[in-house]
């Protein structure tokens, strides 16, 4: 039994949402989403409350009742509040940048690297060591989010690199320590 799938979404004021065959728009004060979901489950917008509903209880319809309800929500939420992701750097020289639409990041490599900001996407960096990704769709804020992180993983033994704020790095001990 599907416990996400069952719950009800709930509309916010200044959220309008359209179902055309499974092909979901969410229109919001921040922008607009549209997502194609499968065309086995049924989406019900009654007034301000959207239900999804599945057709039958097989293992594939199981599975896509919780994943299309939290499609659809990330979709609500995006377009009413936004999502962000908030990363740190640490390290002796270190740091990050924006020039333009790009995100210029010294991490330690002989080169800057430079990550192009996509459409939709906002980077912001409030200090040359903080870097906040915000967009409406938590699916690219994420992903975005995560290739910012991969320039330079934070390390174990000092604890370099890009991290998300939240993060725990667990620590090593070095060859030396007895």
């Amino acid at each position: 039994m599907s416990r996400i799938g069952l719950k009800v979404i709930e509309i916010p004021e200044g959220v309008e949402i359209k179902n055309e065959n499974n092909l979901v728009t969410v229109k919001g004060p921040k922008g607009t989403l549209t997502r194609q979901l499968h065309e086995d489950m049924t989406i019900n917008i009654d007034g301000n409350e959207l239900t999804v509903a599945r057709p039958s209880d097989n293992k594939l319809h199981k599975s896509l009742h919780g994943t299309t309800r939290s499609l659809i929500a990330n979709m609500v939420e995006g377009v009413h509040k936004g999502f962000e992701k908030a990363l740190e750097i640490q390290g002796v020289g270190y740091r990050a940048a924006k020039q333009g639409n790009k995100l210029v990041l010294n991490a330690g490599y002989s080169h800057p690297v430079e990550i192009d900001q996509p459409e939709g996407i906002e980077i912001e960096v409030p200090a040359n060591t903080k870097v906040i990704v915000k967009g409406i769709d938590k699916q690219l804020v994420g992903a975005i989010a995560a290739d910012i992180r991969a320039v330079r993983k934070p390390e174990p033994y000092k604890g370099k690199g890009i991290r998300y704020v939240d993060e725990y790095v667990r620590r090593k001990e070095g060859k030396t320590a007895k």
